[in-house]
This record gives C-alpha cells, sequence and structure tokens, in this order.
C-alpha cells in the first residue's frame, strides 16, 4: 500500500492532448488507502487527460474529502461506498455543495468478516449471535477477555464500536492500520487457520483467493442509525448490519460543471461494475502493479467501454 501511495501522492499529469484544455484549473481528484480507489483515480484521471484535461493527484482522508469538496478543494470522488461514506456524502449532497453525479453499477456490501474454515471451530456461523457465543475464541493479547474484532483504518469510520454496543457484544473493536494490514492478518491467520474475523468489502479481490463469508446481522434499515427506539435494542442505535446491496456512487463538487462542463459531462457517464473495481484491487495487491500500470492494463483492457463516456 505504501508504494501505491507513493507512486500516486503528490502527482500531476499534463494533458494529453496540446491545446485541448478546457479550464484554467486542474481537475483535483483524491487520493485514499484501499487499492481500488487509488487505482481508479489513476483511470479517471488518465481518461480525463485523453479529453485534454489536466489532472492532480491530492492525499486526502476519506471522510475530510467531503468537507474538501464543499470548498471546491476536491473536485470529485469516483468511489463513494454507501456503508462506508453514505452519511458524510448524503450530508453534504443535501447541503447543495456537492452533486450526486452518477451511480456506479457496482452495488456493495461492506461487514464483518471470516475465514471460512472459521465455521468448524464457530457453530452456527454467519449468524452473529452464534458469533457473540464464541467471542472468547476470536481473543488476542490487546482484546482479552473479549474477542477482537480487526476493523478498517479509523477514517472508514464504520460503526463498528456503536454496533457493539448496540447489540451488546463481547467484543473489542481493534483498527488495522491500511487495508493492507487487514491483509496481512488474514493472511497469518489463514497459515495457522486462527480464528479471525475482521472487515471486508466486496467487490474486492479478496473473495477470489479466500473462501469466507459475511457476519449476517439484523437486517439493515436507515432508522436503525438514527432512532435508537428502533430494533432490538430500545436505548442505543446501530443495533443492525449494513446494506447487503449498498451504492457505488461519483460526487462532484457543486462548481465543477460550470468550471469544467466537458470533464463533467464524461465523469456522469463513467460506470464501474463489480468485477471492475475488483480487477482494479487485484492488479495492485495481487499482481503488484504500480498504480499508473494498472489502470493503464484496464484501460488497455476495457477501451471500448471508456471511450463512449467520452462521446
Amino acid at each position: 500500500m505504501n508504494g501505491l501511495l507513493r507512486a500516486s501522492l503528490g502527482t500531476v499529469l499534463a494533458a494529453s492532448v496540446a491545446g485541448s484544455v478546457h479550464a484554467a484549473d486542474p481537475v483535483k481528484i483524491p487520493i485514499h488507502n484501499w487499492s481500488s480507489q487509488i487505482v481508479g483515480a489513476q483511470i479517471v484521471g488518465k481518461i480525463l487527460n485523453q479529453a485534454g484535461f489536466e489532472t492532480e493527484f491530492i492525499s486526502s482522508d476519506s471522510q475530510v474529502v467531503y468537507t474538501s469538496m464543499c470548498e471546491g478543494d476536491i473536485h470529485l470522488v469516483h468511489e463513494v461506498w454507501q456503508g462506508a461514506f453514505g452519511v458524510a456524502f448524503e450530508k453534504v449532497v443535501s447541503e447543495g455543495c456537492v452533486i450526486d453525479a452518477a451511480t456506479h453499477d457496482a452495488k456493495t456490501r461492506e461487514e464483518w468478516w471470516y475465514p471460512k474454515y472459521v465455521e468448524e471451530q464457530c457453530p452456527g456461523l454467519p449468524d452473529w449471535e452464534a458469533l457473540n457465543k464464541c467471542a472468547e475464541m476470536f481473543a488476542t493479547p490487546e482484546s482479552k477477555p473479549k474477542g477482537r474484532f480487526l476493523a478498517g483504518p479509523v477514517d472508514w469510520l464504520k460503526n463498528d464500536q456503536e454496533r457493539v454496543d448496540g447489540l451488546k457484544m463481547d467484543f473489542e473493536v481493534v483498527n488495522a492500520g491500511s487495508a493492507a494490514a487487514l491483509w496481512a492478518e488474514l493472511d497469518s491467520a489463514s497459515r495457522r487457520n486462527a480464528p479471525i474475523v475482521l472487515f471486508n468489502w466486496t467487490p474486492n479481490f479478496i473473495e477470489a483467493v479466500y473462501e469466507g463469508a459475511f457476519i449476517e446481522f439484523p437486517e439493515y434499515h436507515k432508522e436503525c442509525r438514527e432512532d435508537p427506539s428502533w430494533g432490538m435494542n430500545p436505548d442505543l442505535a446501530y443495533d443492525c448490519g449494513n446494506p447487503k446491496d449498498g451504492y457505488l456512487k461519483i460526487g462532484v463538487w457543486k462548481g465543477f460543471p460550470e468550471s469544467h462542463p466537458g470533464a463533467y459531462e464524461i465523469v456522469r457517464k463513467m460506470n464501474f461494475t463489480n468485477l471492475d473495481i475488483a480487477v482494479m484491487a487485484k492488479l495492485a495487491d495481487i499482481d503488484g502493479m504500480e498504480p499508473e500500470d494498472a489502470a493503464d492494463k484496464w484501460l488497455a483492457d476495457n477501451e471500448a467501454k471508456w471511450k463512449a463516456w467520452m462521446n
């Protein structure tokens, strides 16, 4: 992951069509901390370069980015995952400073997950109550006597602690420093056949490498997060799971259609599938390609698709 970030941060791509730049300022695209987003940012940037726009990549916190968009410091976010960023995104859209520009065909899910062999060690999975009965099995020195849930980076804001509290689970939430740290822990546990439950999502390359399943929590409802009286715990919110068919959207700064009208029209047509997102992650995390090379590979393999977005 560090190699991916180093390859992407601070990069400014010159317009590939001389004399055809449509705006004085480059299109500002954020770089976050997971591989499909980093590779996808390069893809979006290269497509806009082909149309004659300069692009600039800016390292940005994946939650703070929505504030930056409201201020015009970031122009677009191409991977808005409902589970992780829906609340922050919908807030700025409702305030009028960010535009909901497009919804990808990709359907997303972000949830607690375990490798398949854990089912033999904890009967009743994937039910969340069965998991909770086995909590001690997942304990580590830092979580004892509670089980450890290995969560994503803090800035992904998955509300895991709120869920643990709402469902009265015997788990300690421990945040990994990066997506790469999650996969390193998963690889280590799988080699030892050791119990582990951690944050995962789809589309992702993980499903092609490890057999596993998501934990099934009480069904998601919007009221679960907003109304403590809703659900099985009358005193606390977040006593439910995450959306099982979440959206993946593109958001843009409200001034983007006026400052970069041609780029806005292209961005509105961009549409990634589950396979597209999974392949972007695979090229980086499995094949070990640098972000720009991975983007070039995807563009070469999907030329008809992205050229149609430019028409």
